[in-house]
């Protein structure tokens, strides 16, 4: 079918950034053309077979509650799922899990081609169509042009890619896949500031040449939770993954042949992600350690392929067969494809307001890998605040924000925009410092009131997450019933706590450190809670119970930091002018633009006394 000429917003790229932009923009009445590649890649799964991990995880909570698709997608081919970081506090579980790949993409690029408001382009963008700082469209290779008054740019790692295997490079975007060349070029015409980012990919193994039996088997959760609020008779298989450590002799092939690496060689300028580093980066960084943990994840249900977790690398091939070779089941080990490392181009995300619109260019959006990120998820997340700003921007709406308190999205964008992009960026729970008020378990109660005011919820995961609502209230309601010494005595003794000598509320029991909320007798509140009753509501009722002082001091921080991430700051500030304020400050400020005073406290090289400075200058009183 031969596509329109003009459309509403233009996104381009059809990976996890571009499908979620794309959608939320239809949901929100705009017509959408989605120029890809390659039409048969749209919602592909270019790496591993993963959704969710730390901090990750509640990155997809927030995108489901906000109407996104990574969600319900997973839920709808994962094959195992786990509650990650359940030995540590509640405030730092994480969902993760192992998807089909194929199922995935089939489900993904299913939802974009019903999709009637997105119309699905093959081609190459090479250059913008632009007026007085406007976009007005783009321009493919083919010479065609299209129109729109919004363009998103999520382009992955195909600006200008190039995979390294050994000496051997290779210009593409993902192996066998080619490259987008021609938009950097144009961009940093324009004045864009680009640098260069590395990742990579483990090999493929062939499952029939391991030895299983010399491998330790990882099962995923028994009584599993999905992502989405919409997902209904949640019952994936627990397909089991595996994983094996490397020893010494696996090392000293690595080191002996570390001149090999083009990262090692100096064939590799891009800056690779220090938080999933590459094999031959952890035999050198970390020498110390004689041995490594490797993962053996399937790519899809009964697949013959397997995902070498843990083991990305860019040596030869032969190199890296020989290394596997030397850890036990993988004596006969054979690839369906080699490991290799891709150099491809960004662009620093300062350049973004907390839209992710361009500030030079109005109407030009950046999202996902094109801004310093890597990750799925947080792609996806950047995607999709792309695609509704776009949208809001059409319709002549005020921008979504989200803020640092409100979700691992606020905290991602504010971080790619107001510091410096030096290598791949990676959401880590560490990185909020509300964290306490971020779990995967509240997503719902901290963005659904927000997503219902943007009308981005169908009416099933708006019912799905007003369930989830009222059933946490029911658990919160029944906590505040009092129970009898008779009843939970012989509870607390089982658990080596002291007695009580009268009737005390539940919630007070639960305060007690060796006390889970499934120790707890059933509650009544009108109804029965069974211990069965929904796993992540009590996950949840639990976090508010025992963590209640610490999120009430939480959300006084909060409250005070208030004044300053709302205050803004004239986007006409000549810095280089103010001489209160150090030439480091001076620099970033220019560069960077902040909107907020809280934007620029964050910015790495300014002071609190540039910040007072500033605050004589421009803060209302």
């Amino acid at each position: 079918m031969k596509h329109k000429k003009n459309y509403d917003i233009i996104v381009c790229g059809g990976g996890h950034a571009g499908v979620e932009a794309a959608l939320i923009a239809s949901k929100l009445n705009c017509t959408v053309g989605l120029v890809t590649l390659d039409k048969k890649a749209v919602g592909r799964m270019s790496c591993n077979p993963a959704i969710g991990g730390l901090a990750k995880g509640q990155i997809v909570r927030e995108i489901d509650v906000l109407g996104g698709v990574m969600g319900i997608a997973t839920d709808h081919s994962g094959i195992q799922f786990k509650i990650l970081n359940q030995s540590k506090g509640k405030s730092v579980w994480s969902p993760r899990a192992q998807v089909d790949k194929r199922s995935y993409e089939r489900f993904v690029s299913g939802q974009v081609y019903k999709d009637k408001k997105i119309s699905i382009v093959q081609g190459e963008v090479v250059s913008l169509l632009i007026s007085n700082n406007t976009i007005n469209g783009v321009c493919l290779r083919s010479g065609e042009k299209l129109s729109s008054n919004a363009v998103i740019l999520t382009c992955g790692t195909f600006l200008n890619g190039l995979i390294h295997v050994g000496q051997r490079k290779i210009r593409a975007g993902r192996m066998g896949e080619s490259g987008a060349e021609g938009i950097t070029e144009f961009l940093a015409s324009l004045g864009f500031v680009t640098g260069r980012l590395k990742t990579g990919t483990p090999p493929r193994l062939d499952r029939n040449t391991i030895d299983w039996g010399k491998t330790v088997v990882n099962q995923g959760d028994k009584n599993p939770l999905p992502f989405s609020y919409e997902t209904k008779n949640f019952n994936p298989p627990n397909i089991p993954c595996h994983t094996i450590t490397t020893g010494v002799s696996c090392k000293k092939i690595i080191e002996e042949n570390l001149y090999l690496s083009p990262m090692f060689s100096g064939d590799v300028g891009g800056v690779g992600p220090r938080y999933c580093p590459s094999i031959e980066d952890k035999i050198h960084r970390f020498s110390h350690h004689e041995s490594h943990t490797l993962f053996l994840e399937p790519e899809w249900e009964n697949s013959d392929q397997i995902y070498l977790n843990g083991f990305s690398t860019s040596l030869p091939e032969h190199i890296q067969l020989a290394a596997l070779r030397t850890i036990p089941g993988m004596e006969s080990v054979k690839f369906f494809r080699p490991g290799y490392a891709i150099e491809y181009d960004f662009f620093s995300p300062a350049q973004l307001k907390s839209s992710l619109e361009t500030k030079n260019i109005g109407g030009l959006f950046f999202a996902g890998q094109i801004n310093g990120t890597s990750g799925y998820e947080e792609a996806g997340a950047q995607g999709l605040v792309a695609g509704i700003n776009a949208s809001k921007l059409i319709l002549e709406k005020e921008p979504l924000i989200i803020k640092r308190s409100e979700g691992y999205i606020g905290v991602m964008i504010d971080d790619l925009i107001t510091k410096d992009t030096l290598e791949p960026y990676r959401m880590f729970t560490s990185r909020a410092e509300y964290r306490l008020i971020l779990r995967f378990s509240n997503a719902h109660d901290r963005l659904a009131s927000l997503a219902k005011k943007e009308g981005l919820l169908s009416e099933q995961r708006l019912a799905g997450i007003n369930q989830a609502m009222g059933r946490l209230a029911e658990i919160l309601k029944g906590l505040n019933t009092s129970v009898s010494p008779k009843k939970i005595n012989p509870i607390l003794n089982k658990l080596g706590e002291s007695q009580i000598k009268q009737s005390t509320p539940l919630k007070n029991i639960l305060k007690r450190p060796s006390v889970s909320i499934n120790d707890l007798p059933l509650i009544k509140s009108g109804a029965e809670v069974e211990r069965t009753t929904n796993k992540e509501a009590k996950v949840e009722a639990e976090a508010v119970v025992k963590y209640e002082g610490y999120i009430k001091r939480q959300q006084e921080q909060i409250d005070k930091m208030k004044k300053n991430e709302v205050a803004l700051l004239p986007q006409n500030i000549d810095y280089l002018q103010i001489k209160s304020i150090s030439n480091e400050a001076k620099e970033k400020l220019s560069f960077i633009k902040p909107e907020t005073f809280g934007q620029a406290m964050r910015i790495s090289g300014v002071t609190p006394a540039d910040i007072s400075a500033l605050s004589v200058l421009f803060l209302k009183r």
